[in-house]
């Protein structure tokens, strides 16, 4: 049975000038730190902390950080790079923007304090490319261009740029705790990946990078793209020697992210360089493959020559270590199943194309590892919502002792839609009960 709800709309903070004030154009939250950021129109972005959206009927009358325009892109990411995982890590925020004077790119970020509040993070770079300037932040020597998108994970992000075709991965590391001057922070840039073709989507989780292509995903092992050239160092105690995500990798061993170490470690290693490495997109080095859409119309041909549509991986929502949920340009849904933990070197998966429910322009979801069964979010880009569980099939399958298969990855059905009284731009999860819905000019809020 499908059951059949209506969200509830969010009042916005009262403009303070008769204008009337930039509408909300995208919005992304934080559940750890019940962080949200909101980018408007005019491309400034307002950023809150400790915002209980479950609680309150209303947001507060004025952000915590208001980053002026322009802004392009925008992440969170989180901090944590103790041997022992905190359960509870730092979060930092990430935006990045033209400067206004110079061809560089400009990458503001912000670390969430010990108060709760956001504060500028004081960054260290001794990068050729990258300086810090205490005013406007991190100057990176990279020509804006257009199509510029961030990603965050867990220490990692990545940044790409469709005017350079280049993306490039970077690694944060903190150093010390709150002063007076801010948090400070180490920051690294740890690979460049030199593009040969369209990238449309990009994702970052639980130690996979994955590139949404033409006619499907490439996925890379984010633990040996950042390593580069490793020195083993013994009997070292390097914080951010854990290479991988929050609650993915365990501390399995210590390496040196090519050369990003803690000072006192460098001046006892040898020929230890702060470099990034570089990559060709279709190279299969860091363990990297190309995994196609299967589509059925196309099985069954002997012509391996016969020219096929150009399917667009447009989304790449992670779904649980895993599987990954992808929304192609057509509207359609697919799932990818990656068989081989992120350690190894080689990477095995396929995709399944799920049964069509509807034509789909947008999709979210809020993974649990924890959960068994995860729910998804999909919509038209119309009214309304549809509300599905993925079951984890495969999971179950392994515990007794049976092999995996394709008809066991996943099982997705329909419990619930929801309805809005305007066109929905996005979908932004909040919890597995809860969805904020960004329309024409308003938000909507479901809490289930």
């Amino acid at each position: 049975m499908v059951v059949i709800s209506r969200a509830s709309k969010l009042s916005l903070p009262n403009p303070s000038l008769p204008s009337s004030p930039p509408q909300i154009t995208s919005a992304l939250y934080e559940p750890n730190s019940l962080s949200l950021a909101l980018m408007h129109s005019d491309s400034s972005i307002s950023l809150y902390s400790s915002i209980s959206l479950f609680t309150l009927s209303s947001l507060p009358s004025t952000p915590q950080v208001l980053i002026p325009s322009p802004s392009y892109s925008f992440t969170f990411l989180l901090l944590n790079h103790t041997p022992n995982p905190n359960p509870s890590p730092r979060v930092a925020f990430i935006a990045v923007g033209p400067h206004r004077s110079e061809p560089k790119l400009v990458l503001r970020l912000y670390v969430l304090k010990r108060n709760n509040f956001y504060g500028k993070a004081q960054v260290f770079c001794k990068q050729k490319g990258v300086s810090f300037d205490e005013k406007l932040g991190v100057l990176l020597d990279i020509n804006h261009g257009l199509g510029l998108k961030l990603v965050g994970s867990v220490n990692f992000f990545a940044m790409y740029s469709l005017s350079s075709s280049k993306i490039w991965v970077f690694g944060v590391k903190l150093m010390d705790g709150d002063g007076d001057d801010g948090v400070r922070v180490k920051l690294m840039r740890c690979a460049v990946i030199e593009c040969c073709k369209p990238v449309w989507s990009l994702s970052l989780s639980f130690g996979f990078m994955i590139l949404g292509e033409d006619n499907g995903v490439r996925v890379l092992n984010l633990r040996s793209l950042v390593k580069g050239k490793v020195k083993k160092i013994k009997n070292s105690s390097l914080p951010n020697g854990i290479i991988g995500d929050y609650g993915f990798d365990g501390p399995t061993e210590r390496i040196a992210c090519n050369g990003y170490l803690d000072e006192k470690i460098d001046k006892h290693s040898v020929s230890v360089k702060q470099r990034s490495v570089k990559y060709k997109q279709d190279s299969d080095e860091g363990g990297a493959c190309f995994l196609a859409f299967r589509m059925k119309e196309v099985e069954g041909l002997k012509s391996t020559k016969m020219p096929l549509m150009s399917l667009k991986a447009i989304s790449i929502q992670a779904v649980s270590l895993k599987k990954f949920l992808i929304l192609d340009s057509s509207g359609n849904l697919h799932m990818l199943h990656l068989s081989s933990p992120v350690a190894g070197s080689n990477i095995i998966g396929h995709i399944r194309q799920l049964p069509h429910v509807m034509n789909v322009q947008k999709l979210a979801v809020h993974p649990d590892i924890s959960l068994r069964t995860q729910t998804i979010w999909i919509t038209d880009g119309y009214h309304s919502v549809n509300v599905m569980v993925s079951s984890d099939m495969d999971a179950a399958d392994n515990e007794n002792g049976r092999n995996e298969s394709e008809e066991n990855l996943t099982q997705c059905s329909v419990i619930e839609a929801i309805f809005v009284g305007e066109k929905i731009q996005d979908l932004v999860p909040l919890a597995a009960n809860g969805l904020l819905i960004l329309g024409q000019g308003n938000i909507w809020l479901v809490l289930s």
